[in-house]
C-alpha cells in the first residue's frame, strides 16, 4: 500500500478478502491484444513517463493498464477492475463506488471500456462522491453501485468481495520482463507437466476405478439463441471523432506556460483527450495557474510524486451512432489502400485481422494505420469514403506537427 499519501488524492491498493487489489490504474485502448507489449511500451515512455507494471483485459474494446512501482504496486498484483468487470459478466456500462479498506474505490465502465481516470481510488469519500455525481448525469448506466448511506435513488450497495471473487484475476506484470523470468518460468512449466505426467501413468496402473456401465445421453433440444447483431449496425461516427478531437487538440494546445513543455496528445471516443506536462524549469504552481485560467473543462488532473509532471483528461464533444455495413472485400480494400498510397504518395499501412465476437462469430477486418501532417479535418473527407470504418486512437505530436490515425475496417464476411 502507498504510505505517503499527503501529497495526493488517490492510493494504490486495497484489501478485500485476504487479497490485496490494485486500483488507480491507467487505462488506454490496446490495438494488438496479441502482441501488446511494443504499444505497452510505447505508452509508458511517451504518456505515462515511469510506469514499469502493466496489465491486460481482453474484450470488444481491449485495453491495458499501466502503474508505477514507485507509487505502491507490486507485481502479482490482480487488477480490482478486470476482476469486476469479469465478475459481472455480460454488463457493458455500469457506475460505481465502493468503501473499501483504504478509501472509496471508483470504477466507471462505459460501452466496454474502462475511462483514463475511471478507476481511482480515492482517500477522500467527498472526493469519490463529487465524482460519481458528476458522472450521473451521463444517462444509460446499466448498474450504478453506491454506499447505502448515501441515500442516492436508483443505486445497489452490493457487498463488493463475492463479485470480485467471481471474477478472473489479471496480475500486474512488469513491462521489461527479463528473459532469465521467463526462462524460468519455462523451466517450471515442463517440471510440472513431467510430475503431472508420472503422476497420471501411476494412477491409471494402480488407482484405475472399473469402467462404468455406460448410459446413452438423452439430447435436450436447446432453445436457439436470437441472431448476433453485426457490430457495424451501432458505430461510432468517425466523422464525429475525428472533429470533435481534433477541437479538443486545439483547445488543450492553446495552454502554454513558461518552463513547461507538453509531450503527446492522445485522443479517443472513449476517453477523450489525454495529454500531460513536463517541466523543464519553473515552478509546479505555474502550470496550475495556467490550467485554471484556461477555461478547459478537464475531467481529471493528476500530479507526479515529484511535482515535475501534470498529466490531464478532457472529454470531448458527443459522438454519435450510424449504421455502416462494410462495401469491400478484403482483396479489394487493400487494392484500394494501396492505390491511394501510390496515388497521393502516402503510407497507410494496414494488417489483416480477425475479431471474435462474444458468442464466437468471426467478423474480418482490416486494422489501419495513418501517419500524417494534415489534421483530421482534411482526413475525414478521404476517410469517410470507406464504410465500415472506425477511428479508435488520434494521437498529435505537438514538436513534429504529426498526426497518427488509427482504427479499423470492417470487410464483407464471406459467409454472410
Amino acid at each position: 500500500m502507498d504510505t505517503q499519501t499527503e501529497d495526493k488524492a488517490w492510493i494504490s491498493t486495497f484489501t478485500e478478502r485476504g487479497v490485496t487489489y490494485a486500483a488507480s490504474l491507467f487505462w488506454q485502448p490496446l490495438l494488438n491484444e496479441n502482441k501488446p507489449l511494443p504499444e505497452i511500451k510505447e505508452a509508458s515512455e511517451n504518456i505515462m513517463e515511469g510506469a514499469d507494471l502493466y496489465v491486460t483485459r481482453k474484450g470488444k474494446s481491449s485495453q491495458f493498464g499501466l502503474a508505477s512501482s514507485s507509487q505502491g504496486f507490486t507485481a502479482g498484483m490482480p487488477s480490482a477492475a478486470v476482476s469486476l468487470i469479469s465478475g459481472l459478466g455480460p454488463v457493458t456500462s455500469f457506475l460505481g463506488v465502493f468503501k473499501v479498506s483504504s478509501g472509496w474505490w471508483y470504477i466507471c465502465f462505459r460501452n466496454d471500456v474502462i475511462l483514463s481516470d475511471g478507476d481511482t481510488l480515492f482517500i477522500s469519500e467527498k472526493d469519490a462522491k463529487n465524482q460519481l455525481i458528476a458522472m450521473l448525469s451521463v444517462p444509460d448506466w446499466d448498474i450504478v453501485f453506491a454506499p447505502a448511506d448515501w441515500g442516492i435513488e436508483d443505486t445497489k450497495a452490493d457487498h463488493l468481495g463475492p463479485m470480485l471473487e467471481r471474477g478472473i484475476q489479471a496480475k500486474l506484470a512488469k513491462v521489461n520482463a527479463s528473459n532469465d523470468t521467463l526462462m524460468m518460468a519455462v523451466i517450471i512449466a515442463c517440471f510440472a507437466v513431467i510430475l503431472w505426467f508420472g503422476y497420471s501413468t501411476l494412477k491409471d496402473l494402480f488407482f484405475s476405478q472399473p469402467d462404468e456401465p455406460v448410459i446413452a445421453p438423452v439430447e435436450i433440444e436447446q432453445p436457439k439463441m436470437p441472431k448476433e447483431p453485426d457490430p457495424w449496425i451501432s458505430m461510432n461516427n468517425p466523422l464525429d471523432v475525428m472533429r470533435q478531437c481534433y477541437l479538443a487538440t486545439q483547445k488543450v494546445i492553446q495552454i502554454v506556460t513558461p518552463g513547461w513543455k507538453i509531450e503527446g496528445i492522445t485522443c479517443t471516443p472513449a476517453t477523450g483527450i489525454v495529454t500531460s506536462w513536463r517541466r523543464e524549469m519553473g515552478r509546479l504552481t505555474w502550470i496550475e495557474q495556467a490550467l485554471n485560467v484556461s477555461g478547459v473543462n478537464f475531467s481529471s488532473r493528476v500530479l507526479s510524486r515529484d511535482g515535475n509532471s501534470v498529466m490531464v483528461s478532457v472529454p470531448i464533444g458527443e459522438i454519435s451512432k450510424w449504421n455502416s455495413p462494410p462495401e469491400y472485400y478484403e482483396d479489394d480494400l487493400i487494392n484500394i489502400i494501396n492505390d491511394l498510397n501510390q496515388t497521393l504518395d502516402i503510407n497507410i499501412g494496414y494488417t489483416p485481422k480477425v475479431w471474435v465476437s462474444p458468442r464466437g462469430t468471426k467478423f474480418k477486418l482490416l486494422s489501419y494505420a495513418i501517419s500524417s501532417n494534415n489534421d483530421p479535418l482534411i482526413w475525414s473527407d478521404l476517410l469517410m469514403k470507406f464504410s465500415g470504418l472506425t477511428v479508435d486512437t488520434i494521437t498529435y505530436d505537438i514538436n513534429s506537427g504529426n498526426w497518427t490515425y488509427k482504427g479499423e475496417i470492417y470487410e464483407i464476411q464471406p459467409d454472410k
